[in-house]
């Protein structure tokens, strides 16, 4: 690995660079937050794609387009003298210095819930409103649903046992069945909403992401589904053209691979 002076150096390489292209390139001098935004968001979510597929290579190589983009902003908030990337830096260890007193303070902690639990009541010392406040509202809702439960759970707000979160989840299964049998699209809807919310709920008891174990499963069904249609393909026979039955042949040889 790396010595802190070689990671210094190249940390002065990237902003070295990235002053040069933003005074010379075409592309990189007419970038402002707003155009980079979706870059951003798409490059996260090409980092989470590797953490993943467990690819280590992809992970520094996605790691690296992540922090171009923080260099980048931090250079456009240094050219209206907004801050730069040494702020950046100061608020963040700022931030975990105080949000650490048990590391940093006198504050003392037995676990890691203790730890989460300071975090959010320290967030509202400082003037936080809600400790919902810090969910992001453009988050995708299942993601959001989790760090909802998190940030609740972090104050107390929270079941005692697992058991009585899978009593929760079968009572919304019940009362969205009961809408399900009423015909009513609006109750249904609202219904399954509280079911899979309880379903997260459970997840997070079991130390289970849901995002992480829903794009797993995803991931998994999109692999058999692909080896379906190669099978099909290799037979000439489109697989509109295929029963079920003949289909469920060759998804079974995928669950085998």
């Amino acid at each position: 690995m790396n010595s802190r002076q070689d990671q210094l150096q190249a940390f002065d390489r990237l902003l070295t660079i990235m002053d040069e292209l933003r005074v010379q390139c075409p592309w990189d001098k007419k970038q402002t937050m707003e155009t980079l935004r979706h870059l951003t968001i798409e490059e996260t979510y090409e980092l989470g794609d590797a953490i993943l597929d467990n690819n280590l290579e992809e992970v520094k190589k996605e790691l690296g387009d992540v922090l171009l983009h923080i260099v980048f902003y931090s250079k456009i908030g240094s050219e209206t003298n907004d801050f730069d990337i040494a702020d950046v830096c100061n608020q963040i260890c700022e931030k975990l210095i105080s949000r650490h007193p048990h590391i940093y303070g006198n504050v003392d902690v037995e676990n890691e819930d203790d730890v989460k639990r300071n975090w959010e009541n320290l967030k509202l010392k400082e003037g936080n409103k809600s400790v919902l406040q810090g969910v992001p509202k453009s988050l995708p809702a299942l993601v959001k649903a989790n760090r909802i439960q998190e940030k609740v759970a972090g104050v107390g707000f929270d079941w005692e046992k697992p058991e009585q979160v899978w009593e929760k989840v079968q009572e919304e299964l019940q009362e969205f069945q009961h809408e399900i049998k009423l015909g009513n699209k609006d109750a249904m809807e609202s219904e399954f909403g509280d079911v899979m919310f309880s379903m997260v709920n459970y997840a997070r008891f079991l130390n289970i992401n849901p995002e992480n174990a829903l794009e797993r499963t995803n991931k998994k069904f999109s692999k058999r589904f692909q080896y379906l249609e190669e099978k099909a393909k290799s037979l000439n026979k489109p697989l509109k053209d295929m029963t079920l039955a003949e289909m469920d042949v060759f998804w079974e040889e995928a669950k085998k691979l």
